[in-house]
């Protein structure tokens, strides 16, 4: 069994393929490369047995999204260490020993992350995990030099390890044994906060996640679904109720759902101002898929029960981000503390 896996999911991904993959195998030696095809329909697995015929290739028959995208293929991989990581990342030389050092010196500690900086504006966070991730109690994600849509410059404020409440899907370093205890990602996501929604059980679990900023790497982000597009609004905000619900204790969602109700339904109405209908009517559509699927996720309520653990970790934090940020005026991570 190797000690490290290099796991890529593509779909439609040749040219990230093409610039990206040549520096994944310089800089990964010691690890296996594996690409994952989400059924791509354009020529990615032609592309990859031709020029990259020594990585490891996996060939899904249909597009699962990257929640049972990623599931089918880690199935299929035997390792230690996977890494999940974009297709769309540039990774730098000694992007993985820091981070395998660290989680084999400290076994409590279950998924990392590296910094994720912006591969278009270098000296800046990239949205999707800049320095590590955290949850407000409604469940509103935001990392360390990233809130909402307000990127910091990297100062070198947060070169610290940091233990964090989740770690970035676009290149998450997670031990191959609790992927799999913990069931991987929660499928019906299909994208967007599955990794989120696994930290907070990893969490539960009474495991810990950190980010290790000695490792870098520069993510271009929207490589498959564009910010500007309505399904991207639909699937956060459906995938973000149904992580609260899964994940809260029943007495919380009392208050907490009446509470994340009206503070989306302004956020709907901002989108609508700001970009178009269709992604206020995407929020609409997203409480309507949540309302439908109560049923199914209470019954997966009651099985993460049985993951809770006593053993102190991580909690969410009290900062109210939608408050601090927009009334407010607090803008960046250090604000927030």
């Amino acid at each position: 069994m190797a000690k490290v896996a290099v796991v890529i999911l593509n779909y439609n991904g040749r040219q990230f393929l093409e610039k990206f993959l040549p520096d994944v195998i310089r800089h990964s030696p010691d690890a296996e490369v594996y690409v994952a095809d989400n059924n791509s329909t354009d020529d990615s697995v032609e592309y990859l047995t031709k020029h990259f015929p020594e990585t490891k290739l996996i060939q899904l028959e249909i597009n699962n999204g990257y929640a049972a995208g990623y599931n089918l293929a880690l199935n299929q991989i035997e390792a230690e260490y996977y890494i999940l990581l974009n297709s769309d990342i540039e990774v730098t030389d000694n992007w993985i020993r820091p981070i395998t050092d660290f989680m084999d010196s400290h076994t409590e500690v279950a998924a990392c992350q590296p910094k994720i900086l912006d591969y278009k504006n270098k000296e800046y966070f990239e949205y999707a995990g800049a320095a590590g991730g955290y949850l407000d109690f409604l469940g509103y994600p935001y990392c360390r030099g990233r809130i909402f849509d307000t990127l910091e410059k990297d100062l070198g404020q947060y070169d610290s390890n940091q233990q964090v409440f989740w770690a970035t899907g676009a290149c998450m370093f997670i031990r191959s044994e609790v992927f799999h205890q913990l069931g991987g990602f929660d499928e019906s996501f299909f994208a967007h906060m599955e990794e989120i929604d696994l930290c907070w059980r990893i969490n539960m679990y009474g495991k810990e996640v950190y980010c290790i900023p000695e490792s870098k790497v520069y993510h271009v982000g929207g490589g498959t679904l564009s910010k500007t597009n309505p399904q991207k609004t639909y699937l956060n905000f459906r995938n973000n109720l149904s992580m609260l619900y899964k994940n809260s204790t029943l007495l919380s969602l009392y208050w907490k759902l009446p509470l994340k109700l009206i503070l989306d339904i302004l956020a709907s109405f901002k989108l609508w101002k700001d970009n178009s209908f269709d992604h206020f009517a995407a929020v609409i559509k997203a409480y309507l898929y949540f309302i439908k699927k109560i049923s199914e996720n209470n019954i997966k309520r009651d099985k993460l029960k049985k993951l809770r653990k006593n053993n102190p970790v991580l909690s969410l934090t009290k900062a109210l981000t939608p408050i601090q940020y927009y009334l407010l005026g607090k803008k960046h991570f250090s604000d927030l503390i």
